[in-house]
């Protein structure tokens, strides 16, 4: 289904839902999934339209989400479904997520009611979701799949040397481990539970993404939540909030909570290999700029496991461990405190670029009112690096006057954030094709901003041209 067949499709569907033919469509970025969304607009009702294009994950979703309401969970309402479950709208929950207000003062609020909703949502009553899975319970084959994307896709590409007998027999030991807990800690698992997939809203936290949701193990999305690479919780806040939730999930039941909290490591384990693996293909391979961003935070979560002795068990995973989290390319900065400002390129119309900041965004500065290269053939196999788009760009002049002026704004800003303490900054400059206008002005604004506050750390993303 190509786009238009999309938009057409998502424009009746409101229009059957409101009666009102002035219709707006506004494209959201895409996350890690070949999922696409869309925000409609109909006077003043709004909604979220998605695309999918396997039938069956769209007919799981819709299926779990109206389960999930019934039995008075925190999901989105499913409002409209196309025939063949590929198109649906569902309600708008705005753009608020969990990930935004994290770094805010009401974040443990926010996370403890997060985690209640969550343990309403694993003990809704098997019955009402398990004919909608796309996915079998948890089994040893499952755990032994996500291992095996951790060795394949992130292990390999590193060129790590291992032993493939011995590398298995402790992904065997630790598929045993995992599966061999009590019945009595299962239910809905989420899978990928964790704040991005959290929306704030007036009616509390609303969870949005769970089609990959089975029978399985509850600690894990937990898990999933609180060692979030990204979302950057330090020990304290761990504990206490996973306290919160056993205590939670296990109602007050003592012997339930310490089995539970006996299998962490483990979990803790899994999760930082699965998500890994995830990394490696979306960020090494793929090249999405949020997967590269989260490798760091990834990395600390497994060295700390490491240095805790979780992997003295695993010997010759616990040497690719080693060998792992002393490479250089995605080690932290010395210094984590300095100002951090991501410079991004990108294609409106694939949305604009996901906040990777935590403070809900920053500067996004439209290039398309400048004159187009991508017009001419001879320009449109170049991007905004290449010598004969610069000089084009360049010699109307007008590009000039637009990045000085972009420039009084952002330089103001890095100067307020240096003096504030204050460690993350975005911009974005977007165009059509996030291939010429968009690509020049963010590479001559990082050398700008390197230039003028060499004290900051520039990172420069070309979201749609990342070999650029």
């Amino acid at each position: 289904m190509d786009e238009k067949d999309i938009l057409d499709g998502l424009r009746k569907m409101v229009l059957s839902l409101t009666g009102n033919r002035e219709i707006t469509i506004q494209s959201l970025a895409q996350s890690g999934s070949n999922r696409r969304y869309y925000r409609l607009r109909a006077g003043d009702e709004s909604f979220i339209g998605t695309f999918v294009p396997d039938p069956a994950e769209g007919l799981c979703f819709i299926e779990l989400a109206r389960n999930f309401i019934r039995a008075g969970r925190s999901v989105p309402a499913i409002l409209s479904v196309s025939s063949d479950c590929r198109l649906y709208l569902q309600e708008d929950l705005g753009d608020t997520s969990l990930f935004s207000v994290l770094s805010g003062p009401e974040a443990k609020e926010y996370l403890k009611d997060t985690l209640i909703r969550l343990v309403e949502l694993q003990k809704t009553p098997e019955d009402m979701w398990k004919d909608a899975c796309l996915s079998g319970a948890f089994s040893r084959r499952q755990v032994l799949w996500d291992l095996n994307y951790f060795k394949y896709e992130y292990m390999k590409p590193q060129e790590i040397v291992f032993d493939e007998e011995r590398l298995e027999d402790d992904f065997q030991l630790i598929s045993e481990r995992l599966t061999s807990i009590p019945d009595e800690e299962w239910g809905f698992m989420m899978r990928d539970c964790q704040s991005r997939n959290v929306m704030i809203t007036e009616r509390g936290p609303v969870f949005i993404d769970f089609q990959g949701g089975r029978r399985g193990p509850v600690l894990y999305d937990a898990v999933s939540m609180l060692w979030q690479a990204r979302a950057g919780f330090d020990s304290k806040t761990r504990n206490e909030m996973l306290d919160f939730y056993c205590d939670s999930f296990c109602n007050g039941n003592d012997g339930k909570k310490q089995s539970m909290l006996s299998r962490l490591d483990d979990t803790v384990l899994f999760r930082t290999l699965q998500v890994l693996g995830a990394y490696g293909f979306r960020g090494l391979v793929q090249r999405k700029a949020h997967f590269l961003m989260s490798i760091p935070g990834a990395l600390a979560n497994l060295r700390d496991l490491v240095s805790c002795g979780v992997l003295d068990r695993y010997p010759e995973l616990k040497r690719c461990a080693l060998a792992l989290t002393g490479t250089e390319p995605f080690d932290m900065p010395a210094d984590s405190k300095k100002l951090t400002v991501e410079i991004f390129s990108f294609s409106y119309k694939k949305g604009y670029p996901e906040d990777l900041s935590g403070n809900g965004g920053g500067f996004m500065f439209d290039c398309r009112a400048l004159h187009n290269p991508g017009r001419y053939a001879c320009y449109r196999s170049l991007t905004g690096r290449d010598r004969p788009v610069i000089k084009f760009l360049e010699e109307r002049g007008e590009v000039r006057a637009f990045l000085k002026a972009a420039w009084t704004m952002t330089d103001a800003a890095v100067e307020r954030y240096l003096t504030r303490g204050f460690t993350r900054l975005q911009i974005g400059f977007g165009c059509t094709g996030g291939q010429h206008r968009s690509v020049y002005s963010a590479e001559r604004t990082a050398d700008h901003i390197r230039e003028i506050f060499p004290e900051v750390n520039v990172r420069l993303i070309h979201r749609e041209h990342p070999e650029a």
